[in-house]
């Protein structure tokens, strides 16, 4: 008789369990969310998140609220993000950095992977390494060439220590055999004012940030870090075409904290899909020179693990210093 009230008890503790988690999901949410990212105003990840939020908050009825922290190559407002409370109501646009950020450094306040519960990606795409128009450097190989000549002389930006525009440049640097000088913004328009005001010599940044410049003639492109061509500035030719199997791409998704309940989580990733079908939301992304493209909860997860090695190993055999 003890053995079958036991039984009972049990089966009662998972009943309970799932109408809370059923609950969850029908109330959730009930209140404004906040959608952080690591980066300054105006640059891809805040572009990105703005756009997806506005999808967001038609989707669930409820205010979907952008806040940036930049700093640390967007490490900041994951720690933030990690630590925060497991309720669904604080979500972060991750960006490839998050991974690089995994590689590079030796030690960070959380876990990339475990201290977070990933709902989608939404775009994936390549960085553009690009100098001022009138630039003396014409191509790729004038770049390599001068630097070669004169070594930690010229400057490339990025938008944070540990960025995938930080590990594009030192790739580069290092596949091409030159030594430049790594100057780090916290995002946003500031490498793109500086290259403009001749502050730094190259900027390698997001398709959000460069072919708006490449469309007015501001900005020359010497290279795009896609292994080929990209769809929306065909003009511009892959690094690739200078510096042998040189590839980077990077991506943006949507995450939040450890321990959100299941119902929640798989909500959140089915409405974050559903938003990026919006014609007027894929539409504005596409145009931005993005590939649009929502997975499941696994998938994310599983992607930001094998990026973490792939860095690690990219990271180990071009001898670039962690952090």
């Amino acid at each position: 008789m003890k053995f079958f009230r036991t039984i009972a008890a049990v089966a009662a503790l998972f009943s309970a369990v799932a109408s809370v988690g059923a609950r969850a999901d029908e109330d959730y949410p009930s209140r404004a969310i906040t959608l952080t990212h690591g980066f300054g105003a105006g640059g891809n990840a805040d572009t990105i998140a703005r756009i997806v939020a506005d999808g967001l908050s038609r989707r669930l009825g409820k205010p979907v609220i952008v806040e940036g922290r930049p700093g640390a190559g967007g490490n900041i407002a994951s720690d933030r993000v990690a630590k925060a409370a497991p309720d669904g109501y604080t979500l972060i646009m991750l960006t490839g950095a998050h991974a690089v950020s995994g590689a590079m450094y030796k030690t960070l306040p959380f876990d990339p992977v475990d201290d977070f519960q990933m709902i989608s990606t939404t775009v994936f795409f390549p960085l553009v390494v690009a100098v001022k128009t009138g630039s003396r450097f014409q191509t790729l190989a004038d770049v390599i060439k001068e630097a070669k000549a004169k070594p930690d002389t010229l400057t490339y930006s990025s938008v944070g220590v540990g960025s995938t525009q930080h590990l594009a440049g030192e790739l580069l640097s290092s596949m091409a055999g030159i030594k430049m000088i790594h100057v780090p913004y916290k995002g946003g328009g500031g490498p793109i004012n500086d290259l403009l005001g001749g502050q730094i010599d190259i900027m390698i940044d997001t398709l959000t940030i460069s072919a708006p410049q490449l469309a007015a003639g501001t900005i020359h492109g010497l290279g795009v870090t896609s292994a080929k061509p990209w769809f929306s500035i065909p003009a511009v030719p892959p690094v690739a075409a200078t510096v042998r199997d040189y590839e980077v791409r990077s991506w943006l998704g949507i995450a939040t904290s450890k321990g959100v309940p299941a119902p929640v989580v798989e909500r959140l990733n089915r409405e974050v899909r559903a938003v990026l079908e919006l014609p007027e939301v894929k539409g504005k992304l596409e145009a931005m020179g993005n590939e649009v493209r929502g997975t499941s909860r696994e998938e994310m997860r599983t992607m930001i693990a094998s990026e973490i090695t792939r860095w690690k190993q990219v990271i180990g055999a071009a001898k670039i210093p962690q952090q």
